[in-house]
């Protein structure tokens, strides 16, 4: 245990012994994380790094931030969605761990910034982000203190699509590797943990039951995949809605019903959205909806749904029905919104599980490293995880569940890398 309190603002330090417990249970859950840190404990390669570290501050996270730590990094953490902070979980941090930690559930959006901007008070050499506010807030906010970052990570699709768009502009001033799109973090954490993490929300805030239920999900993504596939095992009739008209052929191929959002906000039950775009359920939408509608959003940030055109709609015949759901009157039909728009499955529910979390973790530590490490050789844009690392993080996780593959045979090797032999 740290010998002196860090700089923090979280909500209850008396609130660290049950998220010192849970953190270990998540960590028990994450054994490829687990054997990084041993190795970063051993190495130190991230010796001198001030490590900026704006994520969702839960049980999975503490592992992550525990382990940079372990790689020599001075770790400082704050929360990337007001209401994805586990107040305990905060409380250890800064207890047992000794890492400045600025997060408390349900703050507003004055203090969300203002938690944002004490990370960049501390002047980060590496910035590890979920959606793009810390690095987005430097580059507006603190332009002189960008060239003190050597490199960063990014954790979300959202933040990479933001990101994505610095560069095409030649606004994005040091390197950062897209965590996101590697295949062990999106196939695995958009997919399972997003299609488990979503509806347990959904179902924890409302208690609905999702057999027979019409499920519209919005967007078929790696996210949308993974909601529609588990709203289907629930029982549920699952419509999906697209602009791409490749993600709407597969959800076809797939047994889904595909429709416009116009033709399904009629019939629709229960509402998902999963896109990273704004204004997906707009104004229009709700006043088709069937009384009693239930809208959750599993996107990054809270405006997939329109809340401003619902609340004009409702003319102030708006009140909390449960803890998580808020009921607007729209002409005498109830909408339902659970957790203000926001991540349903971190709000409502604990997010993804640590076995999910393990790889997507185990991909921003090891990607922290190489960035760090190669980050002098390194242009202004946004890299892709290297191949090796992907390929690494999934060879571990299959030994873990102690699962064996094939090797191929030296004859094989010859055959794939040869032009020359035919049918």
């Amino acid at each position: 245990m740290p010998t002196s309190t860090p700089p923090h603002d979280v909500a209850d330090l008396g609130l660290a012994d049950l998220g010192h417990q849970r953190i270990a249970w998540a960590d028990s859950n994450m054994p490829v994380l687990q054997s990084i840190r041993e190795r970063f404990a051993k190495e130190r390669p991230l010796e001198g790094a001030i490590a900026a570290a704006c994520l969702h501050v839960t049980t999975e996270t503490a592992n992550l931030l525990r382990t940079l730590k372990a790689g020599g990094a001075l770790v400082i953490a704050c929360a990337s969605n007001p209401l994805s902070t586990q107040d305990d979980v905060a409380a250890s941090l800064v207890r047992d761990e000794g890492i400045s930690t600025f997060a408390v559930r349900g703050e507003d959006a004055e203090t969300y910034y203002a938690h944002i901007d004490a990370l960049l008070d501390q002047h980060p050499t590496l910035t590890m982000d979920d959606g793009c506010d810390l690095v987005s807030r430097l580059h507006k906010n603190r332009p002189d203190q960008v060239g003190e970052v050597t490199a960063g990570t990014e954790e979300t699709t959202t933040g990479v699509i933001r990101l994505r768009a610095m560069e095409a502009e030649g606004a994005l001033k040091f390197p950062i590797v897209a965590v996101n799109d590697a295949d062990t973090k999106h196939m695995f954490d958009n997919r399972y943990g997003t299609g488990q993490s979503t509806l347990d929300g959904v179902i924890r805030a409302t208690n609905v039951l999702l057999a027979g239920k019409r499920v519209v999900v919005a967007g078929y993504g790696y996210c949308g995949k993974g909601v529609a596939s588990r709203a289907r095992g629930h029982g549920a009739q699952v419509i999906v809605t697209e602009i791409d008209p490749l993600r709407a052929l597969e959800a076809v191929m797939d047994g889904f019903r595909v429709e416009t959002m116009e033709d399904a906000a009629a019939e629709g039950e229960i509402f998902i959205t999963v896109t990273g775009n704004r204004d997906v359920l707009r104004a229009e939408h709700f006043e088709r909806m069937p009384d009693g509608a239930i809208v959750a959003n599993s996107g990054h940030f809270d405006v997939e749904v329109d809340l401003v055109a619902l609340a004009r709609l409702s003319e102030g015949r708006r009140r909390h029905v449960r803890p998580m759901v808020e009921e607007f009157q729209v002409r005498g039909k109830r909408v339902l919104v659970i957790a203000e728009g926001r991540l349903v499955n971190l709000s409502a529910a604990e997010g993804h599980p640590a076995a999910v979390m393990d790889m997507s973790f185990a991909n921003q530590a090891l990607a922290a490293e190489w960035v760090v490490a190669n980050a002098s050789t390194l242009e202004k844009r946004v890299y892709n995880v290297p191949r090796a690392i992907d390929a690494e993080i999934a060879r571990l996780k299959l030994e873990t569940m102690g699962v064996g593959i094939d090797r191929l045979t030296p004859a094989q090797e010859e055959y794939l890398g040869s032009w020359q032999t035919g049918t």
